[in-house]
C-alpha cells in the first residue's frame, strides 16, 4: 500500500467542493458517467484503429445503488488505468482541473449561477456528495494489475495493487450524511434521464419488469433497466427519416406537449464548426415571451442545460428542440460566450437556417404557408424586430392579414392600397384594427369606402407597429378607432370652415358637463368638427401615439404605465342633423337626456359603460322606445 498526498494550493479546497453550486449538485453523477464514457469510447477508438487486439464485449455502463450501505457505484469496461494512470490522472491532472474550476468559482461567487452547465470539476465532483471516494481499476494494457485508489476528503490518498478480474473502472461514493438526499433510487433514476438519455452507449441502472407474455396472460421478468437512448434522432441520417421519426422524437422530448409541433429544421453542420440537432417550431399561443427551458443542449450527447441564454438568438428561445455541440466553451461564465467566434457562428447559423426554412416554405406552398400564419407570426415578428440579419430576409415572408382573412406581404399591401390610402404627406396609412367585433364601427364605414383594415391583435403587435413605422418613411399605421375616417388618411391640405362657433361652444359644453367623472383610469375630451359625410353623430377615438405608447409600456413590464389613465376624444358631428336637432331643442330635459344618450352610446362602442351605468342605459333606452309608442 502506498500513501500520498495532492498537491493543492489552497487547503480548504475540498469544502469548497463540497458545498460549491449548492443547487446544483447533481452534476456529480453526469460528471462521473461522461468519465466512463471517454473511458469507452477512448477503447473503442483504440480497436477501430488497431491499435489493440482484443474483444470489447459488453460496454453497458452501470450504476448501482446500495441503499442499506449509502453507496453508488459508476462502473464502466473501458479503457481503465495503471497506478500510475491513477496518481497522474486523479492526484495531478483531474484535481489541477478541479482546482481551476474553483478558482473560477471563488472569483465569481457573486454570479455562480452563470457558469454554462458546471463543467470542468470532473471526477472531484464526486466529494460534493461523499466523504469517501474509492477507485478500483484495471488496465487493458496486458499483465496489468488492479488498482486500488482511497481518498476521504481531504489531501491525503492511498494507493494498493489488488487483484481484478476484468478490465475498466468502478467508481464508488460513499455518501455523506448531508447529501442523502441521492441515496434514492428514484432521484438517482432521474438524474441519470435528465443528463444521460442520449448518451453513445448503454447506461444501466437496476432493473424493470418485462412482459414476456401476452396481454390476457402476463409473464413479468426482470430485465437490465437502460435508461438512454444511445443512437437519438439528430445523429441518424435526414434521408432515413420519416415525419413520424421526428413527431415521435418531439413527444419523447416534450412528453406533457398537447400540440404537434409545425415543422422541423434538422441541423447537421460538420465545419467550419459541428453543431447537429433537431429544431421544432410549436405553435405559440399569443405570446412570445421566451422560454428559457424550451431547447435543450447536449455536449456530445452530454445534457448540458435547457438554458440557452447568450447562446442562441432570443427569438429563437421560442423554439424547441435539441442542439447538440462541443464547440462552445461550458466552463466559463456566459458573458464570455457574447465574445465567444463559435457561438457567434452558431447563432448566426442557425439563424440563416430558420430564416431559410421559412423563406422556402413561403415560396413553395404560400397557401399551406398562410394557414400556418397564426401559429408563425409572433415568432417571425419578434425575430424581424430583435435580429438584424433575420430581419432582412424575414421582412419579404411576414404576412399581414386583413378583416376579410386575405394575406398581403409588406411590399404587396402597399402596392394594394398606396392609390387610396395615401395622405397628404405622401405617406401610405395602414389602418388596423384590434378586435374586429368591438371596433366593428369604426371598420364598416372604412370598408365601405374601399380601404383596407388590418387585424392586428397579437400581445406583440403594438411593439412591431411601432418597429415599422420606424422603419420605413412611406408607411404609418394608424388603429381605426383613433380618430375620424377623414382624419386618419387625412388628403385635403385646407378644410373649409363651416362651423358656427356659438353653435360649437354650445355643443361643447352641453355635452362636456355629461361626461360621467367616475370612469375607472379615463380621462375623456370633447371637440366637435364638421363632417357632413361621417353617418355618425358622436364618434369616441383613443388618439394612436397615446395608446400605443401605454401598451407597449405596461407590455415591457412597466408598473407605472398601469397608473396612466387612458385617453380618449369625443368628436361631436356638429354637422349630423341628430345634433342640430338637440342643439335646436328648447326643452332643456328632453336635450340633456338626448345627449346623454348619445354619449352612452360612444362609451358602449369603447367598452367603456359596465355595471350600474350599462343597467341605467339599458333602462333609459326601454324609456325611450317605450314613449316613441305612445
Amino acid at each position: 500500500m502506498k500513501k500520498g498526498f495532492i498537491d493543492v494550493k489552497s487547503d480548504n479546497i475540498f469544502p469548497i467542493i463540497k458545498k460549491f453550486l449548492y443547487s446544483d449538485t447533481d452534476i456529480f453523477l453526469r460528471e462521473l458517467v461522461s468519465n466512463a464514457v471517454d473511458a469507452t469510447t477512448k477503447l473503442s477508438k483504440l480497436v477501430s484503429l488497431r491499435k489493440i487486439e482484443l474483444e470489447l464485449g459488453d460496454l453497458t455502463i452501470k450504476v448501482i445503488h446500495d441503499a442499506d450501505n449509502k453507496i453508488i457505484k459508476v462502473i464502466d469496461r473501458g479503457i481503465g488505468m495503471t497506478a500510475d494512470e491513477v496518481e497522474k490522472y486523479i492526484a495531478q491532472i483531474a484535481f489541477s482541473g478541479a482546482q481551476d474550476f474553483i478558482q473560477q468559482y471563488l472569483q465569481n461567487q457573486e454570479s455562480k449561477d452563470n457558469f454554462i452547465g458546471h463543467f470542468g470539476l470532473g471526477f472531484y465532483s464526486a466529494f460534493m456528495v461523499a466523504d469517501k471516494v474509492e477507485i478500483f481499476t484495471k488496465s487493458y494494457l496486458p499483465d496489468a494489475s488492479g488498482v486500488h485508489w482511497i481518498c476521504e476528503g481531504s489531501t491525503e490518498y492511498t494507493l494498493e495493487d489488488i487483484d481484478l478480474p476484468d478490465r475498466g473502472t468502478t467508481v464508488v461514493l460513499h455518501l455523506s450524511d448531508d447529501a442523502l438526499e441521492y441515496n434514492d433510487e428514484y432521484r438517482i433514476l432521474n438524474i441519470l434521464k435528465k443528463y444521460c438519455r442520449f448518451l453513445p452507449y448503454p447506461i444501466q441502472f437496476g432493473t424493470e419488469k418485462k412482459n414476456i407474455g401476452s396481454k390476457e396472460k402476463p409473464e413479468f421478468i426482470d430485465v437490465p433497466r437502460i435508461i438512454n437512448d444511445t443512437e437519438p434522432l439528430w445523429k441518424k441520417n435526414i434521408k432515413d427519416l420519416k415525419d413520424e421519426d421526428y413527431i415521435n422524437f418531439y413527444k419523447e422530448l416534450y412528453p406533457y406537449s398537447v400540440d404537434k409541433p409545425l415543422f422541423w429544421i434538422h441541423l447537421n453542420v460538420d465545419y467550419p464548426f459541428t453543431l447537429n440537432g433537431i429544431l421544432y417550431f410549436p405553435e405559440i399561443h399569443n405570446s412570445f415571451e421566451p422560454q428559457r427551458d424550451r431547447i435543450q443542449l447536449y455536449c456530445n450527447q452530454v445534457f448540458v442545460t435547457d438554458n440557452l441564454e447568450d447562446i442562441v438568438p432570443d427569438f429563437l428561445m421560442l423554439l424547441q428542440g435539441v442542439i447538440d455541440t462541443p464547440d462552445i466553451p461550458l466552463n466559463v461564465s456566459r458573458s464570455s460566450l457574447q465574445t465567444d467566434a463559435n457561438v457567434r457562428k452558431i447563432k448566426n447559423h442557425i439563424t440563416k437556417r430558420v430564416a431559410d426554412t421559412l423563406e422556402e416554405m413561403f415560396k413553395n406552398n404560400r397557401s399551406d404557408f398562410e394557414n400556418k400564419w397564426h401559429a408563425l407570426r409572433d415568432f417571425v415578428r419578434f425575430g424581424i424586430m430583435t435580429h438584424q440579419e433575420f430581419s432582412q430576409k424575414a421582412i419579404n415572408f411576414a404576412l399581414f392579414e386583413d378583416v376579410n382573412h386575405k394575406f398581403y406581404t409588406l411590399d404587396e399591401l402597399k402596392n394594394k392600397i398606396k392609390d387610396t390610402q395615401t395622405d397628404k404627406n405622401n405617406k401610405i396609412v395602414i389602418l388596423y384594427t384590434t378586435d374586429p367585433v368591438s371596433q366593428h364601427s369604426y371598420i364598416k364605414p372604412a370598408i365601405d369606402k374601399g380601404y383596407t383594415v388590418l387585424i392586428m391583435d397579437s400581445i406583440l403587435d403594438s411593439h412591431f407597429i411601432d418597429y415599422l413605422d420606424n422603419q420605413f418613411d412611406d408607411i404609418t399605421f394608424k388603429r381605426i378607432d383613433s380618430d375620424t375616417l377623414d382624419r386618419l388618411i387625412d388628403k385635403t391640405d385646407n378644410k373649409s370652415d363651416n362651423t358656427d362657433k356659438q353653435k360649437e361652444e354650445e355643443v361643447k359644453n352641453l355635452f362636456g358637463s355629461l361626461i360621467p367623472n367616475d370612469l375607472n383610469n379615463v380621462n375623456i375630451e370633447i371637440a366637435t368638427r364638421y363632417m357632413p359625410d361621417e353617418d355618425l353623430p358622436i364618434i369616441l377615438v383613443q388618439p394612436e401615439i397615446i395608446r400605443r405608447f401605454r401598451e407597449m409600456a405596461a407590455l415591457g413590464g412597466m408598473e407605472y404605465a398601469q397608473g396612466l389613465k387612458k385617453e380618449y376624444t369625443m368628436i361631436i358631428n356638429i354637422a349630423h342633423p341628430v345634433i342640430n336637432e338637440i342643439v335646436k331643442d328648447n326643452n332643456v330635459e328632453n336635450k340633456t337626456k338626448k345627449a346623454k344618450h348619445l354619449i352612452n352610446l360612444a362609451l358602449i362602442s369603447q367598452n367603456l359603460l359596465d355595471g350600474e351605468k350599462l343597467t341605467d342605459f339599458i333602462k333609459q333606452s326601454i324609456d325611450i322606445i317605450y314613449q316613441q309608442n305612445k
